[in-house]
C-alpha cells in the first residue's frame, strides 16, 4: 500500500509500505479521508518523543471496511482504546486509561495510508457513504465535545445565559464552539490571530470570530467558560485573564508545557481549571450522531488534498498559509 511516513524531523515521504496485519477482533479499513491534527504537526517538527520516526502519522479518519461480514460498510475511526479492565475503562473513561493506545503512536501505525487496522469496537457506523468526508471530523470535534461537556457541568448559570470564549480557530477550537452551540450556549466567541483563518471563521455560522483586539473581543473577567484549544503559555495566560470569578477554564491544547497559569488569580477568584484529553467512547458516539444529524452545521470549512502532497500541506500549516481550520488528506 501507499503511505505517508514521517521519516525524519520536518520530513514526510510518500512511499510503498507493508500492509497492516489484522489481529483478532480488528477490522481492516480502507482509508478515504484522514485529517491533519496538531499532534501530527508536533511529531513532524520533532517535538513529540512519543512518536519517534519512522512512523505513519494520522488518526482522524474515515473509510470503508475491507473484507469480512461487514465488507464495504462506511465507518468513522475512533483511534483510541484502553485496556478495557482498569477502573477508568470500566466507568467509560478509557481516554485516561494508563495503558491506552492510539493509532499514529507506537505500536500502532496511523491513518496516513491506504489501509489501517483497528479494533471493531472502535468503528462508528456512518449512515451514508456521502457523509464520509465530514465523518473524518468526528475525532477532532469529539475533543471539543468532551471539553464543552466538562466545562458546562460546573456552571451555576443557565446554559443559554453563559458567555463562552474559545482560543484557537483550528478544528479543535471551531469544533468546541459548534459543540457549545449544539448544547444550547448562545454567546460564543472564537479568538484566532491568523488573518487568513480568521476570514474563514467569519463565514461559519454559530459563533462570533475575533482576533482578540477588535470590537468583538471579550473583556477580561467576563467569560463563564474559556476553552483553550491552543495550549501555549500566552493562551493559558489569556484564559486566566478572561475567566470571570467562579468561571471555568478547559485546557485542550498541547502546544507547550510551560508557563502561563496565573495560580494566584485561579485561587483568589475560585476559577476551575480542567485538563481535558481527547474524549470518552460515549463522547465520540455523541459527536458522530450530532454530525450526521446536522447539529454542528455544514462542516464545509475543510480543505482536501492528496495524501501524496502531505509534505506541502504540513509546511503550509506550519507557515500559516492555509485559511481552512482543517486539511484532510485523501489517499
Amino acid at each position: 500500500m501507499k503511505a505517508l511516513v514521517n521519516t525524519a524531523t520536518n520530513s514526510l515521504t510518500y512511499m510503498d509500505y507493508s500492509e497492516p496485519v489484522v489481529k483478532f477482533g480488528e477490522e481492516l479499513v480502507q482509508v478515504l479521508y484522514s485529517g491533519i491534527c496538531g499532534s501530527d504537526m508536533h511529531a513532524f517538527l520533532g517535538h513529540d518523543a512519543r512518536r519517534p520516526t519512522p512512523l505513519i502519522l494520522g488518526h482522524e479518519a474515515s473509510g470503508t471496511i475491507v473484507g469480512g461480514p461487514r465488507d464495504g460498510a462506511s465507518v468513522a475511526i475512533n483511534p483510541l482504546n484502553g485496556c478495557g479492565s482498569c477502573a477508568s475503562c470500566i466507568v467509560g473513561r478509557s481516554n485516561i486509561c494508563s495503558e491506552r493506545q492510539i493509532i499514529s503512536m507506537p505500536p500502532r501505525p496511523g491513518a496516513f495510508a491506504e489501509l489501517v487496522s483497528i479494533p471493531s469496537e472502535n468503528l462508528l457506523d456512518v449512515p451514508s457513504h456521502s457523509l464520509l468526508k465530514v465523518a473524518a471530523l468526528t475525532e477532532p470535534l469529539a475533543c471539543g465535545w468532551h471539553a464543552a461537556r466538562l466545562g458546562l457541568q460546573p456552571q451555576d448559570t443557565s446554559v443559554s445565559d453563559l458567555k463562552c470564549v474559545v482560543l484557537g480557530g483550528g478544528a479543535i477550537g471551531v469544533g468546541a464552539a459548534l459543540c457549545l452551540r449544539a448544547m444550547g450556549v448562545q454567546d460564543i466567541t472564537v479568538i484566532e490571530v491568523n488573518p487568513l483563518r480568521l476570514e474563514t471563521l467569519h463565514s461559519i455560522v454559530g459563533f462570533t470570530a475575533s482576533d482578540g483586539f477588535d470590537a468583538n473581543s471579550p473583556l477580561p473577567g467576563t467569560a463563564n467558560l474559556v476553552i483553550d484549544g491552543v495550549g501555549f503559555a500566552a493562551t493559558r495566560a489569556s484564559s486566566c485573564e478572561l475567566a470571570k470569578p467562579g468561571g471555568v477554564i478547559c485546557h485542550i491544547g498541547l502546544g507547550s508545557a510551560d508557563g502561563g497559569v496565573d495560580v494566584r488569580r485561579l485561587t483568589l477568584q475560585e476559577i476551575t481549571f480542567i485538563g481535558t484529553y481527547t474524549y470518552t467512547p460515549q463522547d465520540f458516539r455523541d459527536t458522530g450522531a450530532a454530525i450526521f444529524a446536522g447539529q454542528l452545521g455544514s462542516l464545509d470549512w475543510v480543505e482536501t488534498r492528496p495524501l501524496s502532497e502531505g509534505q506541502a500541506a504540513f509546511e503550509d500549516i506550519r507557515n500559516g498559509r492555509t485559511a481552512a481550520p482543517k486539511i484532510i488528506l485523501i489517499p
